[in-house]
């Protein structure tokens, strides 16, 4: 009898698009018993795929060891090696991507490749004439990949509760559990996705005023000074910031009663444990697809101004140079949305 297919998936970056596609992947495994997948990525997102059966993981340093046209040669020797493929998901479609894929075609290997949508959300972000309407999510468009190279998938979108013990150490660092605990995730790559800082220290003012534990997550330098910041300033904030790796980050936030996250990674890492995510919007949409997998849309806190989304990715300065978006977003209102999951029966 033949082996099972061998598929080998990509996906570089960004953090948060890595996390999406973790349920999409594991959606295939358990549809698909006759499969087993090589998925390569940045070393630092290996945690995201700890112990899924039957997926082998590839760490790709692309700054260092596979930097560069060579770089990516070198990476697709590297693969070989990991046994023969069947197929070749590109999650990704970038330039790497495309190399790669056209690599592995001349081997023979038969590949699918993403469908970004890029017309669509042109006209989703442009501003006269904006068509707002909601498009494919992203993770259905994870999932076309594989429906292309021919495997049978469906996606159910349900939030299911993982919850992962604490290592010894963990505890040293956040102490137990006697309180509500919220995870606040207030960074973001682009300025047009991240809540003014001033207004995100209103809400952890606020948050004071009830029985809660704040855990603050980043990663950046600017991002752990903030963070230490605040936690000195307010007895019930702790800053996680380089203190636990993403295992331990994702077995904390699989313990948190809901995380208050932007639209960026800490509202997919919270998808991946199960665990409830109040997410701001400010210059991007959740129609252009990327709201976590299995969360619901009535815990987007986001303004209505007829201008957004102006951008996919929060990545275009603001038109009118105030960021109102996210400006005309109230304390008040964040703090409601979290109501429903801090406040006490």
């Amino acid at each position: 009898m033949p082996g099972p297919k061998h598929i080998l998936v990509s996906r570089f970056s960004s953090m948060g698009d890595v996390a999406m596609t973790v349920p999409v992947v594991k959606a295939l495994l358990d549809q698909n018993p006759d499969i087993e997948i090589t998925y390569v990525s940045r070393p630092q997102f290996a945690g995201f795929f700890k112990n899924i059966p039957r997926l082998t993981y590839f760490p790709a340093n692309l700054d260092k060891e596979f930097k560069g046209f060579g770089g990516i040669i070198k990476l697709y020797n590297q693969l070989k090696k990991q046994g023969k493929f069947t197929g070749f998901a590109d999650l990704h479609g970038s330039l790497r991507t495309k190399v790669l894929r056209r690599l592995f075609r001349l081997a023979g290997v038969s590949y699918a490749y993403i469908n970004k949508g890029r017309e669509e959300k042109k006209l989703l972000t442009r501003f006269p004439n904006k068509v707002l309407k909601p498009l494919k999510r992203t993770t259905e468009r994870y999932a076309d990949v594989f429906r292309e190279l021919g495997f049978s998938l469906s996606l159910n979108y349900e939030l299911v509760k993982d919850l992962r013990p604490l290592t010894e150490d963990i505890p040293k660092i956040i102490g137990n559990k006697t309180k509500t605990w919220i995870g606040i995730s207030p960074f973001a790559k682009h300025t047009g996705k991240i809540f003014p800082l001033e207004k995100m220290e209103d809400v952890i003012s606020e948050l004071k005023k009830q029985d809660v534990t704040v855990f603050l997550f980043g990663g950046s330098d600017s991002e752990l000074a903030i963070c230490n910041e605040w936690a000195g300033k307010y007895e019930h904030v702790i800053s996680v910031v380089r203190q636990l790796n993403i295992e331990q980050e994702l077995a904390l936030i699989s313990q948190l009663d809901v995380m208050l996250s932007m639209d960026s990674a800490g509202m997919h890492m919270a998808s991946l444990v199960g665990t409830p995510a109040v997410s701001i919007w400010g210059a991007t949409h959740h129609y252009a697809g990327f709201l976590g997998y299995g969360q619901s849309e009535d815990d987007i806190v986001a303004d209505s101004i007829e201008c957004r989304p102006c951008s996919v990715y929060g990545d275009k300065p603001c038109f009118r140079g105030d960021y109102a978006c996210l400006h005309r977003i109230e304390t008040k209102t964040v703090i409601e949305h979290l109501s429903k999951y801090t406040t006490k029966p």
